[in-house]
Order: C-alpha cells, then sequence, then structure tokens
C-alpha cells in the first residue's frame, strides 16, 4: 500500500455549495453538518449550500464553514476507502480540520472554537490596518531582507505563508506592506495584493492570540489518532498537551507548509487527499513535492482515481510485509516526534541518536532490497523506540499509548503480547 497524508486546506478555498454534492449523497456527511449546526445554533448548511458569497466569506463563517466541509469529506472518505494516514497536515485553520480528524479536539468543540477564532481575527486590527500580499518571482532571502528593511518599531511587514518556493505572503501594517511591495516589484517580483480583512500570520495578530488562548482552555483534548503537522513547525505534534500553545502561536507564526510537504517526503509519503473544498493544497504540491500524488476529495474524477489506487478491502487486508515494514516505520516516526526531557548529551546519543540510526538503516535496507522484515527486526524497532522514551523520560502512560496505536495501525499486536507484558506490567 501507498503511503498516504491527508491534506485539509485554509481560508479563501471557500465556495457556495461545498459540501452540497456529499450531503446528498452520503449519510455520514449530513451528520457532520447537523452535528455542526447543533453546535454553532444556525442552519451552517444553509450557509454552504444557498447562502451569498459575501456572507460565506466573513471570517467568522468561513472557518467554521471549510472545518465542517472538510470533517465531512474526511468522514465520507473514511467509510468509503478506509485507507488510514500516516500524517496529516492543515493549512492555517486546516490545522483544526486535522486535528479534529484524527481526534485531538471533537468536532463540536472545533466548529465553536474556530467560529470565536473567525471573530478575534477580524477584530484584532481595525479595518484597513493591516494588509498582505503574495511575492513570486524572487528567492525568500530577499523577501525576508526586504521585510526587514521596511519594519520599525512604529510598523512592521512580515513573512506571513511560505506556501512554495515559488509563492510567499508577507502581512503586516498596509503601508509597510505596500512600500515592501513596490521595493520587491523593482528587484523583479510579481505582487499581487491579498483580499483580506486582516494582516493574518503577523504580530499584529497577537490580541487574537491571547483571545484565542483563552478560548481554549475552556476545552479538553484527547491523544491524537495519527501524527499531526503544526504549521508553526512543520513536524508533528508532540502529543496533545502542546495543542493550546500550539494553536495559539499559529495565529501570529508563519504557516510552514512548503517545509511541511517537504517533511512528509521525507518520511516516504507517496499519495496525498485533500479533504476540503477545492485543489488549493493539490496545486501547491505540484509546485512543493512533484512526487507526492494529491487527489482531492472535491473533484469526481479524482474521487474515481482514488477508488481505483485504494479500497477498503486493501486497506483491511494489507499484506503482512507492509504491515511489518510500517510497524519499524511508525516506530521511527514516533521516535522523531517525541518530546524530550533528557539534556544529558551523552546520554542522549546512546539512548536515541544511535539506535534510531541503526533502525533507520535496516529499514531502508529493507526497502531497496524489498525483504520482508523478519520478527527478530521489528522486535528490534520495537527495543529501540523503547530506549528512545526510556532516555527523553516519557510517561509510562504515553508510552503505552503510542505503542498501542502503532499495533493497532498494524494489526500485530499478536505477534508482541510477550513485549507488552515484560515491558509494562
Amino acid at each position: 500500500m501507498k503511503k498516504v497524508a491527508f491534506l485539509f486546506p485554509g481560508q479563501g478555498s471557500q465556495y457556495v455549495g461545498m459540501g452540497k454534492s456529499l450531503c446528498e449523497n452520503h449519510v455520514a456527511a449530513r451528520e457532520v453538518f447537523d452535528e455542526a449546526s447543533d453546535a454553532l445554533g444556525f442552519d451552517i448548511k444553509n450557509l454552504c449550500f444557498e447562502g451569498s458569497m459575501e456572507e460565506l466569506t466573513k471570517t467568522e463563517n468561513t472557518q467554521p464553514a471549510i472545518l465542517t466541509a472538510s470533517v465531512a469529506a474526511f468522514r465520507v472518505y473514511m467509510k468509503e476507502l478506509g485507507v488510514e494516514p500516516l500524517y496529516l497536515a492543515g493549512h492555517s485553520l486546516g490545522e483544526f480540520s486535522a486535528l479534529a480528524c484524527a481526534e485531538g479536539i471533537k468536532f463540536h468543540d472545533a466548529v465553536k472554537i474556530v467560529r470565536n477564532r473567525g471573530r478575534f481575527m477580524q477584530e484584532a486590527v481595525p479595518q484597513g490596518l493591516g494588509a498582505m500580499a503574495a511575492v513570486s518571482g524572487v528567492d525568500r532571502e530577499v523577501i525576508e531582507s526586504t521585510c526587514r528593511q521596511y519594519s520599525d518599531m512604529n510598523r512592521m511587514v512580515v513573512v506571513s505563508n511560505y506556501n512554495s518556493s515559488e509563492q510567499i505572503v508577507i502581512s503586516g501594517h498596509t503601508a509597510a506592506v505596500n512600500e515592501a511591495g513596490e521595493k520587491l516589484k523593482q528587484l523583479g517580483a510579481r505582487v499581487v495584493p491579498l483580499k483580506v480583512s486582516a494582516p493574518f500570520h503577523s504580530p499584529l495578530m497577537q490580541p487574537a492570540a491571547d483571545r484565542l488562548k483563552e478560548e481554549l482552555l475552556k476545552y479538553s483534548y484527547n491523544s491524537m489518532k495519527w501524527d499531526v503537522i503544526a504549521n508553526s513547525s512543520a513536524l508533528p505534534y508532540k502529543n496533545h498537551e502542546s495543542i493550546v500553545d500550539s494553536l495559539t502561536q499559529q495565529i501570529v507564526s508563519p504557516v510552514r507548509w512548503a517545509e511541511s510537504m517537504k517533511y512528509l517526503e521525507a518520511m516516504g509519503v507517496e499519495l496525498a487527499v485533500e479533504l476540503g473544498p477545492q485543489t488549493v493544497l493539490k496545486n501547491l504540491m505540484k509546485k512543493n513535492v512533484p512526487a507526492i500524488e494529491v487527489l482531492s476529495y472535491d473533484k469526481e474524477e479524482d474521487v474515481k482515481a482514488l477508488a481505483g489506487k485504494l479500497s477498503r478491502e486493501a486497506g483491511k487486508k494489507a499484506d503482512i510485509e507492509n504491515a511489518r515494514l510500517l510497524l519499524i516505520t511508525r516506530c521511527l516516526a514516533v521516535a522523531v516526534c517525541t518530546k524530550n526531557s533528557n539534556w544529558d548529551n551523552e546520554v542522549y546519543k546512546k539512548g536515541v541518536i544511535e539506535p534510531y540510526n541503526r533502525i533507520r538503516n535496516m529499514r531502508d535496507e529493507l526497502e531497496n532490497s524489498a525483504v520482508e522484515p523478519t520478527e527478530e527486526q521489528m522486535h528490534e524497532a520495537l527495543e529501540m523506540l523503547k530506549s528512545v522514551f526510556e532516555t527523553k523520560r516519557t510517561p509510562i502512560e504515553e508510552q503505552r499509548e503510542r505503542f498501542s496505536q502503532i499495533f493497532d495501525e498494524t494489526g500485530l499486536e499478536i505477534l508482541f503480547e510477550s513485549f507488552h507484558k515484560v515491558k509494562f506490567d
């Protein structure tokens, strides 16, 4: 089976009618829209299917609408195809969609949070004070240097989105954005002002970040079923305890989308499914990592193509060779994204770096030679992860949870019952 990632679009992908076809053809989608309507206190189906574009584009409406359409697409995909991802990644607002689908945030909580998030972002900066612009045609270092040149104690312009090597967005005070844009044009750049209501992903959004954190602290969060890439770091979340801080930081930090896609490439992802309205992320992938094929669940022809590549039977009955290799790959991935609480460099080298490199090399050799991993090799991978946990001082409950996730994903727990008993009983 191909290694799959799910991608979730952000604000700007909305259109009147999004999700309508899914709801007409799938009970699972209708249930998602009904749940969102109950949580929000108004009919979100009417807003998405029949409302005006002007109303749908209001930030406080756009965010829960796109989230709902994305989760509906995810639920239908899982019911129809059922092939699970290795990673989930969402662009800005899409990070909430990814977290909801990975079960880190309850969906009915997520729609309420993002509606308020939209309102906080809209109210953070007075109308006309801030602006954004897309820049292409010059290197990122030139853009970053120009932003610094036109920022001072009284105004600022910063990079807000690293969407691809060919598209970077700047954000900040209107005058600073305009002057930086003119300078970049002189340097050969193409600069396109964006029709947005606020300077998103810039320090000017700090009031929104403060209010969002207060809102986020009202809810509870859960361990994630799959790894979710954080926008601000371009790396997987360490654990669910970092959700509040990461989503708060995201509002004032640049979206590192290009780096996130490079991470997926490095982890061996071959196919991505865009779950949500339009094909923005599909198009960006062609610029970031052309080797990763992206199919959109919002396009009928792509859905048919997906059905040809993936099937429920293939997802449920992956052959034992793939399951065995997946176990080793997941051990490596979990080792990377586990939080470290041990700063003794010598101990860290022996307990983390050396065993990780040994298993990574073993995995690469197995892939290159197309040889099925033995039980002994899988056991070595599990022992490596246990060494990483112990060295990083990972709590025992988190260790149990991570191992259980790995065994659930691979279906190989029966081969390692003794491992569980020896390590945790």
